[in-house]
C-alpha cells in the first residue's frame, strides 16, 4: 500500500505540470491579456479628454498625436507612451519570453508562492485562504448531502426495479439531469426569498450584516437560514447522476451468481444486500467521490456564488478569468488541480478499507 501511494504522488508531478502547460498556453493564445484590460480602462477614462481636445485642439491635439507608436503591439495602446507599455510589462513579469514565464512560475509554485492579484493588489494565496471557508462550506453541505440521499434512493431503486415507485422517482431524477442548477437557484430565489411569493429566506450572502452582534445559536440559525438555498440548488442539480450510478450498480450486483447462492444458503434479503451485495456495489460509487467532491467544491458552485453573491473560490476564479488576472488563474487552478490528485489516492485508499481484498501492493505502476 505504501509503495503504491508513493508511485502515486511521484505520477502527480508530471500529471500536475502537464495540466499547467497545457493551461498557460491555452491562456496565451486568448486575446485580450491583463495590459489590455489596463488599456481598456484608460481608453474608457480617454473618453473625457477626448472632449478636452475638441475643445482645445490646438493646444492638446499635437502633444497626444506625438505620442502615437507606429506599431502598436497591443490593441488600445495607440496614443500612449512606449515606455507606459514596457513598465506595464515589467510589473506583470511579461517582458520575459514564454517559456521563462512559465519556469518561474512553476518554480514559485512549488513552495506554494502564487504571487500578487494583478488588481486585487493582494497575494493569491491570501485570496485563497479568504474566499476558501465560502467555497468549503456549500461543497460539504452539498456532497453530504447529495449522498445521504442519492444511496439510500438508489438503493431502493435497485431492489424495487419497475416498480411504481421505481417510475416516479425516475420522474424526479430526469427533471434533476434536464434542468441545471442555476435554473434552480433562480427558481428558489424568486419563490422564497424574491418577494413575488414568499421572502421567509435571506437573498444573498453567506451571513447577515449584524453576525458580529449576533448570539452563537443565533449565528448558527442565520447560517442555516443563508446557506439553505444555495445548497438545495446544488442538491436537485446534482444528486441525479449519484443516484443512478448507485442504481445501476446493485443492479449488476444483485443478478451475480453469488447473490443468488447467498439467498439458496436461506439467507435473508436484507442480510444479502447489505452483507454482501452493498459491499461490491459500492466500489464504483466511492470511484466517483473525489470527482464529484472536486466538482462541486470548485466549479459547480462557480454560477450558484454569483448568483446568491457569495464570495468563495468559484467567483474569485470567475471574475479572475474575465479581468485576465493571471496569477489568480493560475494560482487557483494550481490549487484546484493538487487537491484534485490528492482525493484520487484518498478514494484509492477508501477502496481498500471498503474491501481489504483490493491489493495496491500487487499492482504494477
Amino acid at each position: 500500500m505504501l509503495a503504491y501511494i508513493i508511485r502515486r504522488l511521484l505520477l502527480m508531478i508530471p500529471t500536475l505540470l502537464g495540466v499547467m502547460l497545457l493551461n498557460f498556453a491555452i491562456i496565451q493564445l486568448a486575446p485580450g491579456g491583463p495590459i489590455e484590460q489596463v488599456l481598456a480602462k484608460i481608453s474608457g477614462q480617454d473618453t473625457e479628454i477626448t472632449e478636452r481636445i475638441t475643445q482645445n485642439k490646438d493646444d492638446l491635439a499635437p502633444s497626444i498625436n506625438s505620442s502615437i507608436p507606429n506599431n502598436a503591439q497591443y490593441r488600445g495602446a495607440q496614443g500612449l507612451d512606449p515606455e507606459f507599455i514596457k513598465e506595464l510589462e515589467v510589473q506583470f513579469g511579461l517582458d520575459k519570453p514564454l517559456h521563462e514565464q512559465f519556469f518561474i512560475m512553476m518554480k514559485n509554485y512549488l513552495t506554494f508562492d502564487f504571487g500578487e492579484s494583478f488588481f486585487r493588489d493582494r497575494k493569491v494565496v491570501d485570496l485563497i485562504l479568504d474566499k476558501m471557508p465560502v467555497s468549503i462550506s456549500l461543497g460539504l453541505w452539498t456532497t453530504l448531502l447529495v449522498y445521504l440521499i442519492s444511496i439510500p434512493l438508489g438503493i431502493k431503486k435497485a431492489v424495487q426495479d419497475g416498480s411504481t415507485f421505481d417510475v416516479w422517482t425516475s420522474g424526479l431524477v430526469i427533471v434533476g439531469y434536464a434542468i441545471p442548477s442555476f435554473i434552480f437557484a433562480v427558481i428558489l430565489l424568486v419563490v422564497f426569498a424574491g418577494g413575488s411569493y414568499l421572502t421567509i429566506l435571506p437573498l444573498s450572502g453567506l451571513t447577515s450584516e449584524n453576525w458580529d452582534k449576533l448570539s452563537d445559536i443565533d449565528k448558527a440559525l442565520d447560517y442555516l437560514k443563508h446557506i439553505i438555498l444555495p445548497v438545495t440548488a446544488m442538491v436537485i442539480g446534482g444528486f441525479a447522476s449519484l443516484t443512478m450510478l448507485t442504481k445501476n450498480s446493485f443492479l449488476e450486483q444483485i443478478g451475480q451468481q453469488y447473490v443468488v447462492t447467498a439467498k439458496a444458503k436461506g439467507l435473508t434479503e436484507k442480510r444479502v444486500l447489505y452483507g454482501h451485495v452493498f459491499r461490491n456495489a459500492m466500489l464504483i460509487v466511492i470511484a466517483a467521490f473525489p470527482a464529484s467532491f472536486i466538482g462541486v467544491l470548485f466549479t459547480g458552485s462557480v454560477l450558484i456564488e454569483v448568483i446568491f453573491s457569495l464570495d468563495g473560490l468559484g467567483r474569485l476564479g470567475f471574475e479572475a478569468v474575465f479581468n485576465r488576472d493571471y496569477p489568480i488563474i493560475f494560482g487557483t487552478l494550481y490549487f484546484f488541480t493538487l487537491v484534485g490528485l490528492l482525493m484520487n489516492i484518498v478514494g484509492d485508499i477508501t477502496y481498500m478499507l471498503v474491501d481489504p481484498r483490493i491489493d495496491f501492493e500487487s499492482r504494477e505502476g
